[in-house]
């Protein structure tokens, strides 16, 4: 199936822009990445501690009501999510509230009681993470992050070429920063459920970025003498359509999770949407024309 038929656009020619572009993201990432490291960003209570709830109620409860009814029983630091077309309510209340740590589910159904006392409601979950497994959470999801990009590099350059293998982790390393930029700015929370999502789209870019790689590689064997920008381009453009299809496809159905898939899964799907569009824009403006640097300063010393 071809989308856009025979193409010939220029997108080497237009590195310097996309570094620039990609430069900006990748810092206000790595920003991102140092305030989440330090626990400085609106970090979940997977990786800060804390405690979770999904508390289901006979009736409707506006979250304003729920707020006061859990501010007047002493939990002031509390977040409130409305789980739409049901009568559920998520509770995350933050390890720095006065509750004691252990205590935070029996003082919300306290509250509830106390404030709703004709809508009779259930817990249906209940979480409760401590500040130390919380710091250890953090710092093994970022080694975990770690491992991956260097799986990745690794598995580049022995399919292709270890300059292959730099282009392709440069690509990575950027769709991951990408994400974590939106995201602090937007200030969304930090949890496992994000995580998740970033370990996907590493390995979604990956397959994206190899998918051009393996035209780029075709079309250097056949055509040497060409000069390095004309036979990336070419290659790249050749499989355009297969790129946007995919690209297309697959955010579509992270968009019907973002707006049908409701609160609980709404920032993960928030977080796989970010990752593919970004991850499409690395494979052709960040991936290639940094192999094409390289094989281009290769070249050059060659012939020196």
């Amino acid at each position: 199936m071809e989308l856009l038929g025979k193409t010939n656009i220029d997108f080497i020619g237009q590195r310097n822009i996309s570094f620039i572009i990609s430069a900006i993201i990748s810092i206000i990432g790595i920003i991102g990445v140092i305030q989440i490291t330090r626990g400085a960003a609106n970090m979940g209570i997977d990786f800060s501690g804390g405690t979770s709830m999904q508390v289901r109620f006979s009736k409707p409860v506006p979250i304003s009501e729920a707020r006061v009814a859990l501010h007047k029983n002493g939990i002031a630091k509390v977040d409130l999510q409305e789980i739409k077309d049901s009568n559920k309510l998520l509770v995350k209340i933050d390890k720095n509230t006065t509750v004691a740590l252990g205590k935070a589910a029996e003082a919300v159904q306290v509250a509830f009681k106390k404030g709703f006392p004709d809508n009779a409601f259930t817990v249906e979950s209940s979480t409760e993470i401590g500040p130390s497994i919380g710091e250890k959470l953090r710092k093994d999801t970022l080694v975990a992050v770690l491992i991956s990009l260097l799986g990745i590099i690794l598995y580049i350059a022995w399919r292709f070429d270890f300059k292959f293998g730099i282009g392709a982790i440069a690509a990575t390393t950027h769709d991951v920063l990408a994400m974590f930029a939106v995201f602090f700015l937007l200030n969304k929370e930090i949890n496992l459920l994000f995580i998740t999502a970033v370990l996907t789209i590493a390995g979604y870019s990956l397959t994206d970025t190899v998918v051009v790689f393996d035209r780029i590689r075709e079309n250097l064997h056949k055509n040497l003498k060409g000069a390095m920008d004309n036979i990336f381009n070419a290659s790249i453009n050749e499989v355009l359509s297969r790129t946007i299809i995919t690209s297309l496809t697959t955010f579509i159905a992270a968009a019907s999770l973002f707006f049908f898939g409701g609160e609980v899964i709404h920032d993960f799907s928030l977080a796989l949407l970010v990752g593919i569009a970004v991850g499409t824009y690395s494979s052709v403006f960040v991936a290639s024309p940094i192999v094409v640097l390289l094989e281009n300063r290769a070249l050059k010393g060659a012939k020196a």
